[in-house]
């Protein structure tokens, strides 16, 4: 199951990207309540999207973002059929990939 949940809507000649992605976003300075040692840093470094195979957005990212965040982007151009890629990589190396087709 991916952690990544896409919506798209065209709107007036532009295509509309709502995405959420499930994800710790750890800073790094937090504690953990039972130990209360620090929490080591877990976020999203990565995230590139791409419409039909062709890359149109690569977001560089650091920790100062909330946990399962949330992206909302309005693309020009587009049409039903559309195929929306979706990937990230975080800082521990784990990595996601998700597809969908604007309808």
């Amino acid at each position: 199951m991916t952690s990544i949940r896409i919506r798209s809507k065209l709107i007036d000649g532009k295509t509309q990207l709502r995405i959420l992605i499930t994800h710790p976003m750890e800073h790094g300075r937090n504690r953990d309540k039972l130990t209360n040692e620090l929490i080591p840093a877990h976020f999203i470094q990565e995230l590139t999207i791409s419409r039909n195979q062709k890359p149109l957005i690569n977001c560089v990212m650091a920790a100062g973002i909330s946990k399962d965040p949330y992206f909302s982007f309005m693309l020009k151009g587009g049409a039903v059929g559309d195929s929306i890629t979706i990937a990230w990589l975080d800082n521990f190396g784990n990595r996601d990939i998700a597809e969908h087709t604007v309808s």
